[in-house]
Formats: structure tokens, sequence, C-alpha cells
């Protein structure tokens, strides 16, 4: 009997949607071969599942939990095809199953937390939701001594975990609240990246007016502009959402604290999306009648 590698099993996974024992049973069935294996799936309960597969899951929510005593946190995305699955209360059961899951074992490791019965779960919701549905990724954040995690999600779409140094719950929530709606590049901005600096300077020097400027100049006006570009995309500096009088760095700094970092998780994001075009596809599928 050959012999099944992770790699067959991944691919069928992809293809299939279905889980890593179900793959792997298949393909030991079929022999190694993966078009057999699909066909095997497809006549047995796989079917539904394993026609869904290949659709991209771009909507779906994010969650968050944080410990009692805000010394850690994690926030999961779990993906759907379309955002009507994402409001049904069976797909927000299985995303705070997935959570409490993720929570508990305090890992990123989406494989090793997914294994077993939750696993199954989603297979079990695949076949009676008839999409494809797959947990993508997760974050844990960690509070170093002296610091706490906070929290907020917005619409079940967007996730923000934040890490204040001093402080409390409340005003790490609404710091949360802000990096939601503004999202913003970097925590502070020593926090941004050279690569990125060094390319919005070219951009800088590109623009119409640096043209024919002395070495001098060109250089004060860089400095200024990108003085403004860091003020605009660092948390620490940006005026804060709910007092636009003072910077979310006054805010923090007023209840006894500060800002060390955030994360931020947006349902869909990253994951290019299939256009369909619904019209053609009827006018096709009317034409093959």
């Amino acid at each position: 009997m050959a012999a099944i590698s992770a790699s067959q099993v991944k691919e069928l996974r992809e293809r299939t949607g279905l889980g890593m024992m179900e793959c792997k049973k298949a393909l030991t069935e079929a022999g190694g071969d993966i078009e057999v294996a699909i066909e095997n799936l497809r006549k047995s309960s796989g079917l539904k599942a394993a026609k869904k597969a290949g659709r991209t899951a771009a909507e779906g929510a994010v969650a968050t939990r944080v410990a009692e005593d805000g010394s850690y946190g994690v926030v999961v995305e779990i993906n759907s095809e379309t955002d009507f699955v994402a409001r049904d209360d069976n797909f927000k059961a299985f995303a705070d199953q997935v959570a409490d899951a993720f929570f508990a074992a305090r890992s990123e490791d989406v494989a090793a937390v997914m294994e077993g019965a939750l696993e199954s779960a989603r297979e079990q919701l695949v076949q009676k939701i008839g999409e494809n549905i797959g947990v993508r990724r997760c974050a844990v954040v960690e509070a170093p001594e002296g610091a706490l995690v906070g929290e907020y999600v917005h619409g079940g779409r967007i996730g923000v975990l934040t890490v204040l140094k001093g402080g409390n719950a409340e005003v790490a929530k609404d710091v949360a609240m802000h990096v939601a709606a503004i999202n913003p590049a970097v925590a502070r901005p020593e926090d941004m990246p050279q690569e990125q600096l060094d390319k919005e300077k070219a951009i800088i020097l590109a623009q119409p007016d640096m043209a024919g400027k002395p070495e001098q100049i060109a250089e004060k006006m860089v400095e200024g502009r990108l003085k403004k570009y860091l003020a605009e995309n660092s948390l620490t500096e940006q005026p804060f959402v709910k007092d636009p009088n003072q910077s979310v760095a006054e805010y923090v700094k007023a209840a006894g604290g500060e800002v060390i970092g955030f994360t931020r998780f947006e349902v869909g994001e990253g994951i290019e999306k299939e256009e369909v075009d619904f019209a053609k596809e009827v006018m096709e599928q009317a034409g093959r009648r």
C-alpha cells in the first residue's frame, strides 16, 4: 500500500474542505490517487462539502476573548462564503466555540487547535449549511508585567486587542474602539518599518512641488511631511475618536496609562474575493438547457 504524504492530505483538504483524518482515510482507500479520492468522497457524505470547497470564504466573523485579569487575549477569524451565513445562529455558535477553544489553548496553531472535535463540528456545519467554512487565523496577545489587554469587536467583523501599560480595562476598550474605527498602521511612530518610511520618502520626493528645490530645503520639506505622515498613521498621535481635542496618547496618559501595542483583525482582509457575474451565470445555465 502506497504511503500517504502530508502534502497529499493538504492538497485534498484544500480541494474539498474536509477534515484531515477524513482526507487521509479517503486517500488510503484510493491508493493515494487524489482524483479517485475526490470521486469517492462525492459519492459519500462528503458530497456537499466537496462541491463547495473551491469557493472563496471571505466573509465570516471575528471573535475575541480576554482573561479576567487582562493578562492575555486572543482574536480569531472564522470565515464563510457569504455574509448571510455569517449571520446564521449555527455559524455564530460555532464561532463562539472556536474562540473559546483558542482561548483555552492559548495557541495560534490553527491546525493543532482545530484537530479532533472542533474539526468534526466544522465539517458537520459545512454539511448542514452548504458553504465552505474555515478558521483562517488566530493571534494570542500577552500583556507584559504591569500591563493589560483590552478588547473590542465591531459588528462581528472587526476585532481589536490593545495592550496598555497602566490604565484600566475601560480605557483599553476605548483605545481598541479607536483602532477599529481608524485602523492606524502602527501603535507608535517608532514602530513604523524603515522600509515603509523609505517608500513614503520616495513618494514625497517625486511630488511636483519638490522639483528644482535645493537639497537642504528639500530635506526639510521631506522631514516635515514624514512627521505628518507618522502622526496620521500612528495610534498614539491620532486625534482620539471620542474626543478629537486630545490625542490617543494624551487620553491614555490622563488615565495613568501608556499605549504598548495593538492587534486588529478584519474579516476577509487580504483575501482576493472571486467576483461573480450572476446575470452571466444564469444565462449560461439557461443556455445549457
